[in-house]
């Protein structure tokens, strides 16, 4: 049989016009508009916001207060005797939301939309400083940039790292108010572009401070206070950087739904309450409950709040007893955390909504001003004046927490007086150490349940005493978290690189702003 060989050709070319006419508009044609591949920023923000906020809130339950021993476990209690293994968290969770913050800074520098860039770098920063104070050196500028071919990033110093924070920072602060466009789903401040300048530069005075054993943070810091209106700091309690929690599931506050078991766990320390009520600090009946024995209810007398000792071993623990009597020992004689924390299965007088997740109080920022200030790091206004107004900051915070969950009768008692202010181990008296004293215990009281920032803090400054307890696995409270194991596996070149230069991976090795 024969064939035509023009009827061939015809036919042949025929096929390769109908296959051009199918590729042409190919990728358009196949896009699904219910699955869009570029997400907007309003969209990537709230879950940012969310996600890092409540790992940032589990942190502090789980480690933070109990560290800095606010807290103490009576149960399964490896936390507090530091058997701390590599800590996958905030590494993976964090690492996730810094790939949405970078798509919101591309999004965003491309629509010119310089609001959600500032909001998005000031976002970075801190969690770049979160994390990077709990394991030191990091994966940064090569870091989440799979799409540019970068699998194995390489681990930066903690030094670079804060250099890149404050420079982020900086930026947002100008980025921020230099377009007119309106933020949307914000869920810290609401679009309020303002609150967010005052947080960028609060948060430089932290970062600069926590540096200050390193480098010298007066010019910076002079230089953000001497111009208030191109770089605002927090003014009061409502400017301050907090996530407020919702009446709904899934937006309440995570203790809320927390099982009984699980809150019962952790409860007042031994140390806190003698700090408090050697103090006559009416923040005991914040930040703690009157224990069950004493059948005083929501408020009562100071003996019917009772800590127990850090660092117990689990059946000394649970059978603890304050008074030393075995008979009257358990946890009906320990203080739970106060009620502004308490789950919906502990008492019908838990809210969803009373709990705060706390990234920066203005309580925090005036403790940091006076201690630059009594350091000589900067001149405008006077030590004292900072130190007074971080106590009552502090005192009027929790009055109003619990003013909004309907319990009166512990927001009365939130008062600070000026015969707290007058007594000696309060009063802004003394040599330099002991007022530097002064101030590092009453920040550490103010942040209780700020994060990690209370151990962070109490690393640089060694305020206030923290003693291991009896059944500690080692001698000394630690100063880092070990990076997770999956990064050994993943990226252990780059891994074995940066301990060679920082130190062993252990919960003991300093990182490198810590001198003390």
């Amino acid at each position: 049989m024969k064939f035509n060989r023009k009827y061939i050709s015809g036919l042949s070319l025929a096929v390769v016009f109908a296959l051009s006419s199918c590729d042409k508009d190919f990728e358009e044609i196949n896009m699904n508009p219910n699955s869009p591949e570029v997400v907007s920023s309003d969209l990537l923000l709230p879950n940012v916001m969310r996600s890092t906020t409540n790992e940032i809130a589990g942190n502090a339950w789980g480690i933070g207060n109990v560290v800095m021993q606010y807290s103490a476990k009576i149960q399964f209690t490896n936390e507090d005797r530091y058997n701390w293994g590599p800590f996958g968290n905030p590494y993976d969770n964090f690492y996730n939301s810094l790939r949405d913050l970078n798509n919101v800074i591309e999004i965003s520098t491309e629509a010119q939309q310089s609001n959600y860039v500032g909001i998005a770098k000031v976002m970075r920063a801190h969690l770049y400083s979160f994390m990077s104070d709990a394991y030191g050196d990091l994966p940064y500028s090569e870091a989440t940039q799979a799409k540019q071919g970068i699998n194995y990033p390489a681990f930066e110093t903690q030094e670079a790292i804060y250099a890149g924070i404050l420079k982020d920072l900086t930026e947002a602060n100008a980025l921020l108010g230099s377009t007119a466009e309106q933020v949307k789903g914000d869920i810290f401040f609401d679009g309020d572009i303002m609150r967010w300048k005052k947080f960028a530069n609060s948060l430089r005075l932290r970062v600069l401070m926590r540096i200050s054993d390193r480098q010298d943070p007066s010019a910076a810091m002079q230089a953000i206070l001497s111009n208030p209106s191109q770089s605002p700091i927090f003014t009061g309690n409502d400017d301050q950087a907090v996530l407020q929690y919702l009446g709904d599931v899934p937006n309440q506050h995570p203790l809320y739904t927390t099982r009984s078991g699980s809150f019962d766990e952790y409860r007042l320390s031994e140390n806190m309450e003698d700090k408090l009520k050697n103090l006559g600090d009416p923040r005991l009946y914040a930040f703690a409950q009157p224990t069950n024995a004493s059948g005083a209810g929501i408020i009562g007398e100071l003996d019917d709040y009772q800590g127990v000792p850090n660092g117990l071993a689990d059946e000394e623990a649970l059978q603890y007893s304050p008074s030393g009597d075995p008979a009257f020992g358990g946890s009906n004689y320990i203080s739970r955390i106060g009620l502004l924390w308490s789950c919906s299965a502990c008492t019908s007088l838990a809210n969803p909504t009373g709990y705060q997740a706390i990234l920066m109080s203005y309580a925090e920022l005036q403790f940091i001003l006076a201690e630059a200030h009594e350091r000589g790091f900067i001149t405008v206004g006077s030590a004292e004046e900072y130190y007074k107004k971080g106590i009552e900051a502090s005192m009027s915070y929790y009055k109003g927490r619990y003013e909004t969950v309907n319990l009166p009768q512990i927001a009365e008692k939130l008062i600070v007086t000026e015969a707290y202010f007058a007594q000696p181990e309060v009063a802004y008296t003394g040599t330099q150490d002991q007022k530097l004293a002064k101030i590092g215990t009453q920040k550490w009281l103010s942040l209780f349940f700020t994060g990690l920032e209370g151990w962070y803090d109490w690393r640089r400054t060694g305020y206030p005493e923290i003693v291991p307890g009896p059944a500690a696995f080692i001698s000394t409270v630690p100063v880092r978290y070990m990076y997770p194991s999956s990064l050994q596996a993943l990226n252990g070149e780059n891994y074995q690189i940066a301990i060679q230069r920082q130190g062993p991976d252990a919960i003991t090795t300093r990182v490198w702003w810590d001198v003390n």
